[in-house]
């Protein structure tokens, strides 16, 4: 995700690209971008919220409308029943905003739209805590009621890029997603013997770090010691304000380090037993994943046996490029590692089955022990994950 972005996840948000910093806008200072107030002439308007550029948030039903790639600034004045957002797994997931204004360059009317995205939640259960452009990032950050008969209710939402791919989730009440996250919390028994801390590229508002130091408490084996990067240092604010990334520094201190910079010159001394690898931009896995030399180099990162996990997307990533088609990124991301890790490489796709909005994660190293891996998990609904891993070359 990050949704790196980068989705989350899910998906983290790294934003190296230079054509992602805005030109037009800078970086707010920090009370304003986080304040919730909106005092524009907008907002005083009775209409719909879209932030700015949302791309995969497409209003339904009678009044219709559908996100196109040609940006035309203007108002949408519709009385909107349905809003969906496009997650890096789960494909549209659909509910309606608040009643209020924002301009809207990214929709334009259409006479119909897919009558199965009409089950949505009612607009009084969605609220919009916060939204604000960085110089990296459009970031809103939403809450779904528990009371909502829907998948997401009860949890909270990171949004980032103009597409509005989701990069990270958490619920009030449960610690397991659902998502690519849980998958990645199944990483640690891979680990070498010993463990060592975990690296997560594209540390988005921590989600996998909150669900791995939650689900290997100290004490477990093996306790890990997470190290998150994060190129927007927005995205870390909002962590902070948000999704109570301080309380999880303050509670695990000494095992959870959280870094501003670029993901892909992250190092630690010995190096890492684990990489969790969530790096996208602009709605898309970044350019730097179709390079074999980038993967060269993140595996000279691995201490010996030492494995990543990473998110490749697919077609449930909104892209704000047309041009980075979420299939065919995916397989170039798969060709790259391919070349480096060859027969230690495998894929699983979270959206098997026949659901159209497919999400593929890659796992490096020697086949694992499917068993003792089982066995090892700390959460009985994570080992059915394990069993769905297989080589590139098995899974069309």
């Amino acid at each position: 995700m990050g949704h790196g972005l980068l989705q989350e996840s899910g998906s983290s948000s790294d934003t190296r690209t230079p054509n992602r910093q805005a030109s037009s806008c800078s970086l707010p200072p920090p009370d304003s971008a986080l304040d919730k107030r909106n005092t524009s002439p907008a907002a005083r308007m009775n209409t719909l919220v879209v932030w700015p550029g949302i791309g995969a948030m497409m209003v339904h039903k009678n009044n219709s409308f559908r996100q196109t790639t040609l940006p035309s600034l203007r108002f949408v004045r519709p009385n909107p029943r349905l809003l969906a957002i496009r997650t890096k797994q789960r494909g549209p997931l659909a509910f309606p905003p608040r009643s209020t204004t924002t301009p809207n360059p990214n929709l334009t009317e259409t006479p119909e739209e897919n009558e199965e995205e009409d089950e949505g939640i009612p607009m009084e259960y969605v609220k919009i805590l916060a939204k604000f452009k960085s110089r990296h990032n459009y970031i809103r950050v939403l809450d779904v009621s528990r009371r909502a008969d829907h998948p997401l209710a009860g949890s909270r939402l990171l949004l980032l890029d103009r597409p509005g791919n989701i990069h990270s989730i958490s619920f009030l009440l449960r610690t397991l997603t659902s998502t690519y996250f849980d998958v990645f919390a199944t990483l640690p028994p891979l680990l070498p013997h010993g463990g060592g801390p975990i690296a997560i590229l594209g540390f988005g508002a921590g989600s996998a770090a909150r669900l791995i130091l939650s689900l290997y408490p100290d004490g477990a084996a093996p306790a890990p010691e997470i190290h998150g990067w994060e190129f927007d240092p927005s995205v870390i604010a909002v962590a902070r304000e948000f999704f109570g990334l301080s309380k999880l520094e303050r509670q695990h201190r000494g095992k959870l380090f959280v870094y501003v910079g670029d993901a892909l010159d992250a190092k630690v001394e010995g190096g890492f037993a684990g990489i969790l690898v969530d790096l996208f931009a602009k709605g898309s896995v970044i350019p730097e994943l179709q390079d074999p030399k980038t993967w060269e180099n993140l595996r000279s990162r691995l201490k010996t046996g030492g494995r990543m996990m990473v998110n490749c997307g697919g077609r449930c990533v909104e892209a704000e490029d047309p041009r980075r088609d979420g299939d065919l990124v995916r397989e170039e991301t798969l060709r790259a590692m391919g070349k480096v890790f060859a027969d230690e490489l495998f894929v699983i796709n979270l959206g098997a089955g026949g659901r159209k909005e497919d999400s593929w994660l890659a796992l490096t190293g020697p086949a694992p022990d499917v068993d003792a891996w089982k066995r090892a998990l700390p959460a009985a609904e994570l080992r059915r994950y394990v069993d769905m891993w297989a080589p590139p070359s098995n899974i069309g």
